[in-house]
């Protein structure tokens, strides 16, 4: 599986897996915090997609300068510097007073946890063969999964018993604890060969290449709306749909939240066992994501044409939307393997940018239509089928692109 000894290669892994879980249930939250969030601060859907898109507003923002930090100063030195500020991000959204404080902190946490993926993607492209690298980045979205689990009904029983700006100290603490693993158990990067140019003119000529590239320009649209959209429902409007569509109490939302999450996390376990398994056998990222991601848009498309009607096990339907869009996840292994090693950093980070403003695009923008909607007459539920259409559309789109950029490759 890697170049290193396996109990390395296994400490490693584990180590970024903690951060990362952490990184997903910082970015989780508040969805299952929405309902309190938006009764103690008087929000609105758009208040709302903001608030939760926030978080992606600071992620994407550090996007291209990380890309290049972790090209020469490897993950270590990077992810502990950023965890600090996620910390500090934490802190901040534990003592917040108002909505623009709490925008603010969650700017900060996005900012702090934007290499927790990134910084392990850049390793193992250079520490783990093919197949281990297919595997690692499935079970490390299994781990992101798990932070979305504890994200849901967990957060949910504490928050009579302690209150919500107590579990972001707790948090902060936990994220102490993972700097300090990713400081002990991650080895030293090897300094870049003299080949290599030290410096660049500039961060967006650094990334000239990976822009040129065709094969992440076929992507980028996929990423953006589909695997974007999958994370902004995962994290944001599976539980207003639940509660303002389906009239889920708060806590039947949690539990449906709890289960989407689940089925997630044996989902993106199955692809860590299938995936290499899969590529050993000729079988690419493309082929898969062509055959499999439609089935996400017919389950949307069920979704919006019962809106109201189903206010029964709607999470399922939701937890079927979540699992079908899980094939677009193999793009972003597929996009880091598509450069060589030393650009690995910038591919990965380039790809994660365009991605991580699809969710906040997504986010707010749903919340902008909900409210635009309503303003015109429509009733809360028809606003939300209304916007997840809009949405859906923009899904539809983006893989005919990528199909019809692939019969264009082939062409030249």
């Amino acid at each position: 599986m890697s170049v290193l000894p396996p109990n390395q290669s296994i400490r490693i892994f584990l180590t970024f897996a903690f951060s990362y879980f952490f990184s997903a249930l910082i970015r989780a939250i508040t969805a299952t915090l929405s309902p309190t969030l938006t009764q103690e601060f008087s929000l609105s859907a758009s208040d709302l997609g903001l608030l939760a898109g926030g978080y992606f507003l600071g992620f994407s923002a550090t996007q291209l300068p990380l890309g290049t930090w972790l090209d020469r100063y490897g993950p270590r030195k990077v992810l502990t510097l950023f965890l600090s500020v996620a910390v500090v991000g934490c802190l901040a959204f534990s003592q917040a007073t108002g909505f623009a404080g709490l925008l603010a902190a969650r700017i900060l946490c996005g900012v702090g946890v934007s290499a927790c993926l990134m910084a392990p993607l850049t390793a193992y492209r250079r520490w783990f063969d093919v197949p281990g690298q297919l595997r690692a980045n499935s079970w490390m979205l299994m781990a992101g999964s798990l932070g979305m689990v504890a994200s849901s009904l967990p957060v949910q029983w504490l928050m009579p018993i302690v209150g919500w700006r107590p579990l972001f100290l707790g948090l902060a603490a936990l994220v102490g604890l993972a700097i300090v693993m990713v400081a002990w158990q991650v080895p030293v990067w090897p300094q870049p060969a003299p080949s290599e140019p030290s410096r660049t003119s500039g961060v967006w000529a650094s990334y000239a290449e990976v822009w040129r590239n065709p094969y992440f320009r076929r992507m980028a649209p996929v990423g953006f709306f589909c695997y974007g959209g999958l994370l902004a429902m995962q994290t944001l409007w599976v539980v207003p749909w639940m509660t303002r569509v389906a009239g889920y109490s708060p806590n039947q939302a949690a539990t449906g939240f709890f289960w989407i999450n689940v089925a997630m996390l044996f989902t993106f376990w199955a692809w860590g066992l299938a995936s290499p398994r899969l590529a050993q056998r000729g079988i690419k990222a493309d082929t898969i994501i062509a055959w499999g991601l439609p089935s996400s848009f017919l389950l949307l498309a069920l979704l919006v044409w019962f809106g109201g009607s189903l206010r029964t096990h709607v999470e399922i339907l939701l937890a079927l939307y979540c699992m079908g869009c899980s094939f677009v996840s193999l793009s972003q292994p597929a996009v880091g393997m598509a450069f060589r090693p030393e650009l690995a950093g910038r591919a990965l980070s380039g790809f994660n940018l365009i991605l991580f403003v699809g969710i906040f695009c997504v986010q707010w923008g749903i919340g902008l239509a909900i409210d635009g909607l309503q303003r015109m007459g429509l009733s809360e539920v028809d606003a939300f089928r209304g916007a997840f259409l809009g949405f859906w559309v923009c899904c539809v789109s983006a893989y005919v692109h990528f199909l019809l950029a692939h019969g264009a490759d082939q062409k030249g």
